[in-house]
């Protein structure tokens, strides 16, 4: 398999239709997000929106970076791989999705190409990364707090016919995205969102993941019995 030819591939693995975002629909999908809660109304998220060129440029230089062996080099502190129940569930979101895609398990390059979608952000035509104010490391407040921006982003979006995809493979080389888009040191980047037209033709797309039942991990304390 040739890996660094799959660098430059966009074959028959994009999930968005090639039409822009218009930016006036970006604008308003932020507005309604950034009523998300924060801790102690502190917001401390950035938001930059990355289109055309600038966002060609991360794409291309983050799987150069991959083809050429390199690490991540991620802002946040990452757990590395998953083990126990959360790799079984990672592997089985991937065999729905390569069963969907019709990609056969001795089909090496078919399934390189579709891991290697999302360092590429999904061929998506927007790219909004997320960061928050360095200054206020160490700590999960933050991060929380952009957990629930990143939520009301998807909503907002999907709420105007626009497919939305947190995606940490998009900033896995932050000194790249850094670079390009020219984001201050004083901001950490947390992720990313791949945002498009979602293409309804696109068998992933109607790919709905498992979720344990409620009862599974959910408890109920000081509740009269029924």
């Amino acid at each position: 398999m040739d890996f660094r030819a799959l660098v430059h591939s966009r074959r028959s693995v994009r999930g968005f239709v090639d039409e822009a975002v218009p930016k006036a629909v970006i604008r308003e999908i932020i507005e309604d997000a950034k009523r998300a809660p924060s801790s102690m109304n502190s917001q401390p998220w950035h938001v930059h929106v990355l289109t055309g060129e600038p966002l060609e440029q991360v794409r291309r230089r983050n799987m150069e970076e991959m083809a050429a062996g390199k690490k991540p080099k991620r802002d946040i502190f990452t757990h590395g791989p998953y083990e126990g129940v959360h790799r079984t569930r990672q592997v089985d979101i991937a065999k729905q999705l390569f069963a969907a895609m019709g990609i056969a398990r001795d089909d090496a390059a078919m399934r390189q190409d579709w891991v290697l979608r999302g360092f590429r952000q999904f061929d998506a035509p927007v790219s909004l990364v997320l960061t928050y104010d360095r200054v206020l490391d160490p700590g999960a407040t933050c991060h929380f707090d952009l957990g629930a921006l990143s939520y009301g982003i998807v909503l907002a979006a999907w709420d105007r016919g626009i497919g939305a995809v947190v995606n940490g493979q998009g900033i896995s080389r932050s000194d790249i995205v850094r670079e390009v888009a020219r984001i201050p040191d004083d901001e950490a980047i947390m992720t990313c969102i791949a945002m498009g037209y979602p293409d309804e033709a696109f068998p992933a797309n109607a790919v709905k993941s498992e979720r344990q039942p409620a009862d599974a991990f959910v408890r109920y304390v000081g509740f009269a019995e029924d």
